[in-house]
């Protein structure tokens, strides 16, 4: 995240990983809808009915969060104790490791290959679970390939927890960017499941920071309780427009849609016009995740930031080296000049630049 926040920005920047943002003008709201504060609660009730409404799960399974970083950390802390072992995917989203060692548990790990597409391989699961495990944490759509793991899949994952005695827990902040009603959450396969999402990466709503989490009731409750270390009240202001902008959502989705699928298109046909790089295509999702043939992603990355004002994520942020993660949520005319700067700068490091 000190990256991201200080040493990313540049006048090209593929490493953005969410929809740009919306500007306050795009939701039909005014100051009179507006409060800053209510009497305190446990949620506010409009945004957690809305939320329920949006996943199809009741409202006392929704926990409020700032974003899905803090969802994330409150789950796990609700999960998890000292010494606990978590089994999580390879590569990852780094923030989950970080919030589990933070917390005090044992990382264990399954791998996630580019050669099987990235997908998620339960017997690999299988193979890495122990009767210590009591949470496995899953990227879907995988950050950072925006691969999507089947339910098929996921279903197997929560019968491999449940016979010990383990929960899955799902980030699905990337799933929103499917914007199809078959991207069911995997909250629906089973009781042992846990999931965490908002709408930061597929709205352009990141500054709301409406972040959730789907639990069954009482482990629900438990967050909820354990938030109050954490975040204790809420920005009500961001609520009431967290409100409105899921009421407009599906405006805000079709627009988001046709920038993405456009954009993915374009990145396809760069990719198809390099040798020098490879990667699984993503149906879906706002990121793609390429491997250089010649490794040295880290390389790479600078050149391309210091003498083409281009910025990748470099692939050590997720523990592979010789990838870096490209965003492509960005409008048509940066991508353009983005994926230019890309190629001088693969054709100059393909030379020893």
């Amino acid at each position: 995240m000190e990256w991201a926040k200080l040493r990313s920005h540049a006048r090209f920047n593929l490493a953005v990983s969410g929809m740009p943002n919306l500007p306050l003008a795009r939701l039909p709201a005014s100051l009179a809808d507006i409060e800053i504060s209510v009497p305190g609660a446990y949620g506010f009730e409009p945004l957690v009915k809305r939320l329920a409404a949006k996943c199809r799960v009741e409202p006392e399974c929704v926990v409020e969060a700032t974003g899905t970083s803090m969802a994330n950390h409150l789950a796990l802390a609700a999960l998890i104790e000292p010494g606990d072992e978590i089994l999580v995917e390879h590569p990852t989203y780094e923030l989950i490791l970080t919030a589990a060692t933070y917390l005090g548990a044992k990382i264990a790990r399954f791998p996630r290959v580019f050669e099987a597409g990235f997908q998620v391989d339960p017997r690999e699961i299988e193979r890495a679970i122990t009767p210590r495990t009591c949470v496995i944490a899953i990227t879907n759509l995988h950050n950072p390939t925006s691969v999507r793991t089947p339910d098929s899949a996921l279903r197997l994952v929560g019968e491999i927890a449940r016979s010990h005695g383990a929960t899955v827990l799902v980030d699905e902040v990337y799933l929103e960017a499917c914007y199809d009603s078959s991207a069911r959450s995997a909250f629906h396969l089973g009781p042992n499941f846990v999931v965490t999402s908002s709408l930061t990466k597929a709205y352009g709503l990141s500054g709301l920071r409406c972040g959730w989490i789907l639990a069954p009731p009482l482990l629900a409750e438990r967050m909820w309780r354990l938030n109050d270390l954490f975040g204790v009240i809420p920005a009500h202001a961001a609520e009431r427009l967290s409100v409105i902008a899921l009421d407009h959502l599906a405006e805000i989705a079709a627009d988001a849609k046709v920038l993405l699928d456009a954009n993915r298109a374009r990145v396809n046909q760069f990719l198809d016009s390099r040798s020098d790089i490879s990667a699984v295509r993503p149906e879906a999702g706002t990121i793609v995740f390429p491997e250089l043939a010649n490794g040295r992603a880290d390389a790479f990355c600078e050149l391309l930031r210091q003498k083409y004002d281009t910025a990748v994520v470099p692939g050590h942020f997720f523990e592979m080296p010789d990838f870096f993660r490209l965003g492509y949520s960005v409008d048509a005319e940066t991508l353009e000049n983005g994926l230019q700067r890309i190629a001088s700068a693969l054709d100059d490091f393909s030379h020893g630049h």
